[in-house]
């Protein structure tokens, strides 16, 4: 259905107008996402495993409001589970022994719960649940009904109530239907939330895919104690993307990040009246852009809006929350802001530069004045791995931070108030990094140039053994995304390359994050096939510089980079000996039509419309050149893939052997986008080193 436009704001003129949404007056429910229904979970308390890894990493912290204790994700029993204990102690214990990986954990501002979003079967299908820091009072809050989907938000100031972000059951084929043709499960099927209040709706943005594929996504506040019904903020027709960041102190505004990937929006909503009284372009990267200040009168947000690099902005709002002006508060010349963390106080930020893959953290004092824009005094803590990839402030001072490096597992550290950092007692120690005997390798950054002119980047990792004067066999590892970054954190599978003697060199090809605004949108359109000759170029780059054997590459990677093996592999064929496509797409027109609604719609603004540009993306799918395959490839796909199906792999697989290649595919029982489990990524990572060794190392005779 038509929802009323949003109209963008300008903030070079003047006070921003208001783009008003009536409200639905007298609304129930949303009548595109049911409210969700909370499920209480049998009696449950978490048991710690019998057998736990002494190489593990922890990731994702979130501390209680005294900074005593820390929720964390852990895989130490072999799958991401959500663990607490004690900041400074040694002793720490699961919540949630249910074999579902756990994604994000968010410790409420009043200590009383934990939330947290978990994938039932592996899948792609996410919950979200609270659970009592003691393990009790477990239940789903929202993704409880099959095949739907919930992902998680802020609480609201004082603890009461969680955001939650819920789409409803995915469209499916119909046994009637043909190719490409969807219905809805959800289709007839009453609300399963009961009464709810406003209803509020915004318009979708980007060329509609079709009723069938549009889905549709609903953000509600939802009481963990059920004191209240749900409350539904707001909901929006085709959307790619809906994540409520923080609500003001006062209850009165939510700050939103909406929309597809390359054009991500904030928005201030004002929640009584159901309108829009900001909107902002924002970076891709990390959800949550920004807060708002303890008054309500500042909204600190991490932008791109109008710039290369992203920065800290400091937007003023007046009393109806339109923005008279913003100013930019922090920036770097050459670095994006990364990551953005501010305490509910709002005296103080943590900020996270990402200078060409490795972090420069900063603490910064956030001024209240409103004569001037300046901030600081400016902290600059040594970090002691090279990147941070969450921030959790303790509201009187300090920090928790998770580190990577790349010779070192992921690990949770304490920085204290002077920004002096300390490893938690429970966190892998570095020396169980990589396997006894085998040294930890740090890479080499690289920079080399397109066929075009484009400067790309990436990181040269050489076997421990290899001859320095010799070529060797090189391994072109693809990032996924595309708009993810190569950065220097630790990685098993390419030490598992690495002590089968094969080099690796991970590049940024054009639409990577980290290089600029420009570069993310070079590869839009048929850029794409640009991006496809930047792996060839990469590839003679170390050839050139002596380190890779030319007769001797392979070339692989995972979700875009899956994409991007299969695509190197059939417009390279001679360039490559063999290759490893994991989770990617092979075909679009089959991708779009078995992908997520919001994953296609997101996907539209990256890659082309799956009607307006048919043509274009025929020609940008590998299978319409499967005839020029020559290399032997493998490849893996998770079987609860809903991002990418494995039947992309599967068609390629097919083809491949239909042309006398030698093709083979590995199925990972009970994962799916991402390998979540310890004895699968095992698996996935020996598999992907027999063969790439079969083909560029074979046995001397």
């Amino acid at each position: 259905m038509p929802l009323e436009h949003t109209t963008p704001l300008s903030h070079a003129h003047g006070t921003p107008r208001a783009a008003a949404v009536p409200p639905v007056a007298g609304a129930r429910r949303s009548d595109l996402v049911p409210a969700p229904a909370p499920l209480t979970m049998p009696a449950h308390r978490g048991v710690d495993p019998p057998t736990l890894l002494a190489a593990h990493g922890c990731w994702y912290p979130s501390a209680d409001p005294t900074g005593e204790h820390v929720a964390f994700i852990c895989d130490r029993a072999g799958v991401p589970q959500l663990w607490s204990g004690p900041a400074r102690g040694t002793e720490v214990h699961v919540l949630d022994g249910d074999p579902d990986p756990v994604t994000e954990v968010s410790w409420s501002p009043d200590g009383r719960w934990i939330a947290y979003t978990s994938a039932p079967g592996g899948g792609e299908h996410t919950r979200v649940l609270v659970v009592r820091p003691d393990g009790t009072g477990r239940q789903v809050l929202a993704g409880a009904e099959p095949g739907s989907s919930a992902h998680l938000g802020c609480w609201t100031r004082d603890g009461t109530a969680l955001a939650v972000t819920v789409a409803p059951p995915s469209p499916v084929r119909s046994e009637h239907a043909g190719p490409g043709h969807l219905m809805s499960e959800a289709q007839g099927v009453p609300p399963a939330g009961g009464k709810t209040k406003k209803a509020r709706r915004f318009e979708r943005d980007g060329p509609a895919l079709g009723p069938a594929r549009r889905g549709g996504l609903a953000v509600y506040l939802v009481d963990p104690d059920a004191a209240t019904a749900p409350t539904l903020l707001f909901s929006e027709e085709g959307a790619a993307s809906l994540r409520v960041c923080d609500v003001s102190a006062d209850g009165r505004f939510a700050l939103v990040r909406r929309g597809p990937r390359g054009r991500r929006e904030a928005l201030v909503l004002n929640i009584a009246e159901g309108r829009t009284t900001f909107d902002l372009h924002v970076a891709d990267g990390d959800p949550w852009i920004g807060r708002f200040s303890a008054d309500a009168r500042t909204l600190w947000l991490r932008s791109d809006a109008e710039r290369e690099f992203a920065a800290l902005l400091r937007v003023r709002l007046d009393e109806e929350g339109r923005s008279p002006g913003l100013s930019v508060a922090a920036e770097r010349e050459d670095s994006a802001l990364d990551l953005l963390s501010v305490p509910h106080h709002g005296r103080w930020a943590v900020l996270a530069w990402n200078a060409h893959g490795a972090t420069e953290l900063e603490s910064v004092g956030l001024t209240l004045d409103r004569a001037y824009d300046a901030i600081g005094p400016r902290h600059h803590p040594v970090l002691p791995h090279e990147v941070v990839t969450r921030i959790a402030p303790v509201e009187r001072g300090g920090l928790f931070a998770a580190l990577s490096g790349s010779r070192r597992r992921p690990g949770i550290w304490e920085l204290d108030e002077a920004l002096v950092p300390s490893r938690t007692g429970w966190s892998a120690q570095d020396a169980d990094a990589v396997p006894p005997g085998r040294p930890p390798v740090r890479p080499v950054p690289l920079r080399c140039e397109a066929r075009d002119g484009l400067v790309l980047g990436g990181w040269y990792y050489r076997a421990p053994e290899q001859d320095p004067g010799r070529p060797a066999p090189c391994v072109i590892h693809l990032h996924g995304g595309p708009e993810e970054q190569e950065r220097p954190v630790f990685n098993p599978l390419y030490h598992e390359l690495l002590g089968r003697g094969l080099d690796v060199f991970a590049p940024d090809v054009r639409g990577s994050s980290g290089w600029g605004r420009s570069f993310v949108d070079a590869d839009l359109g048929a850029g794409r096939f640009a991006a496809i000759d930047d792996v060839a170029d990469c590839a003679a780059h170390v050839v050139s510089l002596g380190y890779a054997d030319p007769l001797r590459l392979g070339v692989m990677g995972r979700s875009y980079g899956g994409y991007l093996t299969m695509a190197s592999l059939v417009w390279h064929p001679d360039l490559f000996r063999a290759g490893v496509a994991v989770c990617g797409m092979s075909d679009f027109a089959t991708f779009f039509a078995g992908t997520e609604p919001w994953i296609a719609q997101s996907a539209a603004a990256k890659y082309g419309h799956p009607e307006h540009d048919r043509e274009l993306l025929r020609s940008l799918s590998p299978m319409s050149r499967i005839d020029q395959l020559r290399a032997p490839v493998l490849a893996v796909h998770g079987e609860h893939d809903t991002n990418v199906p494995p039947t992309e792999s599967a068609q390629f697989v097919r083809a491949a052997r239909d042309r006398g290649v030698s093709a083979r595919q590995l199925t990972l029982r009970n994962e799916g986008h991402e390998f979540l489990r310890a004895d699968n990524r095992r698996l996935y990572r020996r598999a992907a080193a027999d063969w790439l060794q079969q083909y560029l190392r074979p046995a001397p005779s």
